[in-house]
């Protein structure tokens, strides 16, 4: 198992990639606290020809989030609210929402009923025809190109539902109780060792990986950090409510068939139990979770709150399109040939 220290010799927990990310780093660390963190967010934002594929805006808004989970032990937790930070994360969020918005318009509002929800949902959802990355998997993927994809996916599923859970407290009544059942489920049930998060862990473990959370952020792409982010950016902003809840109820509507494939293709590959649990448990959890999420989660906010319903659709089609931009990154380069990586996971 390979295992990441940190930089001692800058005290950064990952390498930074533009002076803004440099800058971010350096402050998040207590190393030095005196740039222009503004000016250089402005910078990085109308500088960009695309912000969701900017490397040096897409880490600092990465570690700027990773402070407020509290996710990477190096980042000083008395520096949470920093008003230069705070200043700099809402440039960075305002220039990454306004380009997830001119990309995915609103779809088709239905009308604001439970049912009527759940159903525009399950349509949308089932309607993307897109490259399928869990299908490469099930019948083409290397081991290699497997190992490529646990460490794309670990940004995010070695934190799994963590985003999401920002909005419990914004929550009340019926939602509030349906994303309480969805996220107890991702939390194990109780049960440490069950929990989506750790299963996930066990498995990068058994494909020769380090889980240790962040290990391999300079191993990957912007892309991959945006969709973390967008999940992000969207759970921490209260004003995003109804976002965060369409993304869930899109990420759950779109994860039992997918993960079925997954597990196909890495018992194609000659893996057991001990890498194939994590898939198995959403196979069965996620067919129960989507049906939850689209009438009892999105519905019933709808049904409460019908000025949300806009950002509920808006944040199921941005969770769509953000998983069609990570996957359609990793299948286009193992058709050419290529890592999906910045770097080898092995940091070779």
């Amino acid at each position: 198992m390979v295992t990441t220290t940190l930089d001692t010799a800058t005290q950064q927990p990952f390498t930074s990639r533009g002076p803004l990310s440099d800058a971010v780093l350096r402050r998040l660390t207590g190393t030095e606290r005196d740039r222009a963190l503004d000016a250089l967010a402005r910078s990085a934002v109308a500088g960009t020809a695309d912000v969701v594929r900017d490397d040096d805006i897409q880490l600092a808004l990465f570690t700027l989030y990773a402070s407020a989970y509290g996710s990477i032990p190096a980042l000083a937790a008395d520096l949470e609210w920093d008003p230069a930070l705070i200043e700099t994360r809402l440039l960075l969020e305002a220039g990454l929402e306004h380009a997830v918005r001119a990309a995915v318009p609103v779809p088709e509002l239905p009308p604001p009923t439970g049912d009527a929800v759940a159903r525009a949902l399950f349509h949308l959802t089932s309607d993307d025809t897109g490259p399928s990355l869990s299908r490469y998997l099930a019948k083409r993927a290397t081991a290699e190109q497997v190992r490529e994809f646990f460490v794309q996916r670990s940004i995010y599923t070695l934190r799994e539902a963590d985003p999401h859970s920002w909005a419990i407290p914004r929550l009340s009544g019926r939602a509030k109780a349906a994303l309480v059942e969805i996220q107890a489920d991702e939390y194990g049930g109780g049960r440490p060792d069950r929990m989506h998060a750790a299963i996930f862990a066990k498995a990068m473990r058994a494909v020769g990986l380090d889980d240790t959370y962040g290990a391999y952020v300079d191993d990957v792409p912007a892309v991959t950090l945006a969709s973390h982010n967008l999940m992000s950016m969207i759970g921490l902003n209260r004003r995003l409510l109804g976002a965060i809840v369409g993304h869930l109820a899109a990420f759950e509507m779109t994860s039992s068939i997918p993960n079925r494939f997954y597990a196909t293709g890495l018992r194609r590959l000659g893996h057991g139990e001990d890498v194939t649990d994590y898939f198995d448990e959403h196979v069965e959890a996620d067919a129960v979770h989507e049906q939850i999420a689209g009438r009892d989660l999105a519905g019933a906010l709808a049904e409460d709150r019908p000025e949300l319903l806009p950002d509920i659709m808006f944040g199921a089609a941005a969770c769509l399109a953000a998983d069609a931009w990570v996957g359609g990154h990793m299948l286009t380069a193992w058709e050419h040939g290529r890592s999906s990586l910045r770097r080898s996971p092995d940091h070779g």
